[in-house]
């Protein structure tokens, strides 16, 4: 303990040991080992550090991000360059150098399911997990195109190990074995606003948090995860985080407008529906693109959240899903350079024991997180590009309890069914108003799927096509 204690002390941290006398040996190594896992004098320099930017200085600069748009002003591509763009994907799964990054670091405590969120159940009628809905469409995808695609599951130490034996016990969801890389991302400790001091989540353990998304890049370097991909020859991941069942996976349009435009990092967006929707804004501040995250932008004035440009158009309309397409030789790039994703300092609520060795549930936000942003690899992407889609049929993240109004289970599955409603009614079929269905990734990925199937005539009753 000494040897700890005087390391401890050099930076004012020793009541991080003030139980160690009432903790197991087993307890004393864990708490060691999360203690030597921290860099101290890192973390003394981000508690210390004045705010990262001018968030409204910033804002005020923002230009409207050059797109490619559903529709709007901003549209720049025909039908044709769509059909064009949609070939190019093709391609590119057809050759294999198509890869998914499913980033699944995330709890299910919003939505009062204790256990990793990819695991929560949201099929409207099968009660599919989110995990066996998104695999299932790489499957699908996988053999639509007639060739392997490769997925990196990103958890957090708060999700891997349940994650792997949820993904085992149900076989990868038809995924084979040698398609699935699980990697864990890394952690950062929790420090009181107030002291500096860091917290103890437990009288032995500190209060860790996952970095964030942007902790991709070492996490996939560390495991290796990034070292596999290349050398299965893969050119492009497809990224997407576990909350959302309606994204288009490896969607061909997007690949495809991405490998035209010879783009390093491409984002998707949708158009928000309210200027301060809790969606991070894509922008182009000094002739590259960013992203203004909500948590600060929401904060601005009128003036500038409102800010329109001379034609009309709303400069924040661009709002992210955390769907991207990112060049693996990029990621490679940004892997060996320690500039490009800076930890930001987040103030957020949480739990922790006191220096009575009681548990502590603040009301309020009231410690630090650090965490890694994996959009701030656009200013350093070569053509980075924005693809608009259509939130009505791909946008559906579960973000919030029961009954908390947007982005809920109830409303998510309803707005699964309302799209696979349309899928069956654009085949020709024909469903009585209300009527409850859901089309599971293996029966077919899209409306152009359903063209493809036999569906049984005259559905009267709930009905899930598998």
């Amino acid at each position: 303990m000494e040897p700890l204690a005087r390391h401890l002390a050099a930076f004012g941290q020793e009541h991080l040991l003030a139980f160690w006398e009432e903790l197991s040996p087993s307890q004393q190594s864990a708490l060691t080992v999360d203690i030597q896992s921290v860099d101290f004098q890192q973390l003394q320099e981000l508690v210390a550090a004045a705010p990262e930017s001018d968030i409204e200085d910033l804002a005020r600069r923002a230009e409207l991000p050059p797109a490619i748009r559903l529709s709007g002003a901003g549209n720049r591509f025909s039908r044709e360059e769509a059909r064009v763009a949609r070939v190019a994907g093709v391609a590119a799964l057809k050759a294999s150098q198509v890869g998914v990054v499913l980033v699944a670091g995330g709890q299910g405590t919003r939505l009062g399911f204790d256990h990793p969120k990819g695991m929560f159940p949201i099929g409207p009628l099968s009660g599919h997990s989110l995990y066996q809905i998104l695999l299932e469409k790489v499957v699908a995808t996988s053999r639509r195109h007639g060739r392997p695609v490769p997925v990196f599951v990103m958890t957090s130490p708060a999700t891997h190990d349940e994650t792997i034996e949820f993904l085992q016990r149900h076989d990868r969801f038809g995924l084979p074995e040698h398609d699935l890389f699980i990697f864990c991302q890394g952690t950062m400790p929790a420090v009181d606003c107030a002291s500096g001091n860091v917290l103890l989540a437990e009288k032995g353990r500190l209060a860790l948090s996952p970095d964030g998304h942007g902790g991709l890049v070492s996490a996939m370097t560390s495991s290796r995860a990034l070292a596999s991909a290349q050398r299965r020859g893969l050119k492009h991941l497809f990224y997407m985080q576990v909350d959302n069942p309606l994204v288009a996976v490896c969607d061909a349009e997007l690949l495809g407008h991405h490998i035209l435009c010879g783009s390093e990092l491409s984002t998707q967006v949708v158009a928000k529906r309210e200027p301060r929707e809790n969606l991070g804004n894509v922008v182009v501040v000094d002739g590259r693109l960013r992203v203004i995250e909500y948590s600060e932008f929401n904060a601005l004035p009128d003036e500038i959240v409102l800010r329109r440009q001379e034609n009309g158009e709303r400069v924040f309309w661009a709002g992210n899903t955390a769907v991207h397409v990112f060049g693996v030789d990029f990621l490679a790039r940004c892997a060996r350079r320690g500039d490009l994703m800076p930890l930001h300092r987040v103030k957020k609520v949480v739990p922790f024991v006191d220096a009575a060795g009681k548990l502590v549930e603040p009301a309020e936000p009231n410690a630090w997180k650090f965490e890694r942003f994996i959009f701030d690899l656009l200013p350093a992407a070569a053509e980075a590009i924005v693809v608009e889609t259509d939130p009505r049929t791909h946008f559906a993240p579960v973000k919030n309890g029961p009954g908390q109004g947007r982005d809920t289970p109830e409303s998510v599955k309803a707005q699964m069914i309302a799209v696979h409603r349309e899928w069956l009614q654009s085949a020709g079929i024909e469903l009585p108003q209300d009527l409850p269905v859901e089309i599971r990734p293996l029966f077919a990925l899209d409306a152009e799927g359903v063209r493809e199937r036999k569906v049984p005539e005259g559905l009267d009753a709930p009905t899930f096509l598998e």
